[in-house]
């Protein structure tokens, strides 16, 4: 057997921690996830360190927080020579291999500490060059193709079944290229790291058939809305509404066949990750395997009347976190110590006996957490979206097993919940005189932190600094998003008709 055990990553984009059957929704359908939960171990408080899909991912494979690596939205992420724990593992012997998405910026086709990828983003591209999925459609015959991975634009969060055959669907592609890689490179004596990225459930929601028909719309759930909705949205929640066109107006049969969609998606991941889990039994090493399955962040799915990521609020900043390995992570434990993205590094790390050598993680062995040899008060986050002085649009957030609190600088408004009495969120404490100590304590911690790590910008004499009030604007046309992201061989124009 080998030394150090093999690593498998499996990751999904926009996955809110309350889908998965084996921990509370019973609802959803999920037989492999709760197969890992039960073998595992669940970390039933874990947080995006950003919200929103390149600053978490960063956060991620950098083993830091925003407010150390910088990137704090769909930006730039360093390229100062700072490692990747990929880079690490592949230093340490390991064949390192990364199939899917992973939104590398600002050079999308970068290795990163990758050996090798192999490509599928959900942006569509202008050649076929390094764009591993789209040649497969084309080699297919899906010429007529403009956007496999759903219609966005207008129609971002309008649930469609997709145009692609469930075969060639770009979640049936990962669990096939991982199946692939696993078949190849079991029972040699390198051990690999394997990083199994998939779109889905990001919108569009877009399942194949059948699946799209797995939940009936008039059966789902509405979603959560609490009195005084209004008081718990942030400016981040009005601008996300107006940007992906869902803010004029809302519909109860749309909300449900929104979250059947979504549920589909999921399930057909958790399809597949029952595939690549039986191959890995096929090859006898799955009980030598290292597996952590987790998502860059949640989904509002009209939660608070909202919809999209980037919000400190559970349903966007807190994420299912499951970890499997026999003898380290197993016996379908429930462990509700606050865990971040920033501890996968310092956990694959551990396990595979490599180290970063050019910066200091923010993050830690979460099998350390677990044995009690390491103990953990607080997780921390920050997201700063759009343009010009980060730290008037900042979020900064700061969990504890008991308490969560955030501070909305465009709205100069602070958060704050109480996991144990109000775990759905519904009411914002932070003006509760009965709550007055937690929050002053947990505030101070969260600028403590950001004191030490650099990130002043938003603070002023020991508060929070006042900047001009944000809202967007009153025209509902103003700020929509567009994002046609075309496959390369296709041409929109259609004679006579676009002109």
């Amino acid at each position: 057997m080998k030394k150090e055990p093999n690593i498998l990553h499996l990751f999904v984009d926009q996955q809110r921690f309350d889908t998965i059957r084996a921990l509370g929704n019973s609802v959803i359908k999920t037989p492999n996830l709760d197969r890992l939960c039960q073998e595992g171990v669940a970390f039933t408080n874990a947080y995006s360190p950003s919200p929103v899909c390149v600053s978490a991912r960063c956060s991620m494979i950098m083993g830091q927080y925003p407010m150390n690596t910088g990137c704090l939205e769909n930006t730039a992420m360093p390229t100062d020579g700072r490692q990747t724990f990929m880079d690490a593992l592949t230093q340490a012997g390991y064949r390192t291999h990364g199939i899917g998405k992973c939104h590398f910026t600002p050079n999308s086709h970068a290795l990163r500490g990758f050996q090798s990828r192999e490509r599928q983003e959900e942006n569509g591209a202008r050649s076929l060059e390094g764009e591993d999925y789209l040649q497969y459609l084309k080699d297919k015959g899906y010429d007529h193709l403009c956007e496999p991975m759903g219609v966005r634009g207008e129609m971002y969060y309008i649930p469609q079944p997709s145009q692609l055959a469930p075969e060639d669907h770009p979640t049936q592609w990962i669990g096939d290229r991982s199946i692939a890689f696993i078949e190849k490179e079991s029972n040699k004596e390198e051990p690999w790291y394997l990083y199994s990225s998939f779109i889905h459930p990001h919108p569009p929601f877009a399942p194949p058939n059948p699946w799209h028909k797995l939940y009936r719309a008039p059966l789902m759930p509405l979603p959560k809305v609490p009195a005084d909705v209004e008081s718990l949205q942030t400016y981040i929640n009005r601008f996300q509404n107006r940007y992906k066109y869902r803010d004029q107006g809302l519909d109860n049969n749309l909300l449900r066949c929104m979250k059947a969609y979504y549920y589909a998606c999921i399930s057909f991941v958790d399809y597949q990750i029952g595939r690549i889990l039986d191959c890995l039994e096929a090859n006898n090493e799955l009980d030598n395997t290292l597996i952590l399955f987790t998502t860059d962040h949640g989904e509002h799915l009209g939660d608070y009347n909202c919809f999209g990521k980037r919000s400190m609020h559970d349903s966007c900043a807190r994420i299912p976190f499951i970890v499997r390995q026999p003898g380290k992570f197993e016996g379908g434990i429930q462990c509700d110590t606050p865990v971040s993205l920033v501890d996968i590094a310092p956990t694959f790390l551990e396990a595979a006996d490599a180290q970063i050598e050019t910066h200091t993680l923010d993050g830690v062995d979460l099998s350390k957490l677990l044995t009690g040899e390491i103990e953990r008060e607080l997780v921390f986050g920050q997201l700063a979206p759009g343009k010009g002085d980060y730290a008037a649009v900042s979020t900064y957030m700061a969990v504890s097993r008991e308490w969560k609190y955030f501070y909305s600088a465009p709205d100069d408004k602070e958060y704050l919940f109480d996991k144990i009495h109000d775990p759905e969120e519904t009411r914002n404490r932070a003006g509760l005189p009965f709550s007055e100590k937690p929050l002053k304590d947990i505030r101070q911690k969260l600028m403590d932190y950001l004191s030490e790590t650099g990130m002043t910008a938003g603070l002023e004499e020991g508060k929070w600094k006042q900047f001009p009030r944000l809202d967007v604007s009153s025209d509902p046309d103003s700020g929509l998003l567009i994002q046609d992201g075309y496959t390369p061989w296709v041409d929109t124009h259609i004679p006579k008709y676009s002109e």
